[in-house]
């Protein structure tokens, strides 16, 4: 599971800096922790923005019966699912430019 979830942080990771995702916002990073419970959550739970380091926390619950007997790139395709879903909803929020992670959740 962990090679799934890091590679998928990593995709992600090029797709917020090429765009933009974080510029003009009162946040500097984004941290997400994606719970496995029992349900597929619609939308991300937000924590306080921390004011020493910057980060916006989300939360979101994957359902982990979907993560069973599957393979490293189904498990990928799960954990990238939650992240988009999260970071779509944390950009209109704070109104940011969220047109490729859409495109992106699409495709998933």
């Amino acid at each position: 599971m962990a090679s799934a979830g890091n590679r998928v942080r990593e995709e992600l990771e090029q797709e917020i800096i090429q765009s933009e995702y974080l510029e003009n916002t009162p946040f500097r990073w984004v941290g997400l922790i994606i719970r496995e419970g029992l349900v597929d959550e619609e939308k991300p739970h937000f924590g306080r923005i921390d004011p020493k380091d910057g980060e916006l926390p989300l939360a979101i619950e994957i359902d982990v019966h979907r993560l069973l007997g599957v393979t490293e790139d189904e498990m990928a395709r799960v954990y990238r699912k939650a992240t988009l879903t999260a970071l779509v909803h944390a950009g209109k929020k704070y109104n940011l430019p969220i047109d490729r992670f859409k495109e992106l959740l699409d495709a998933t």
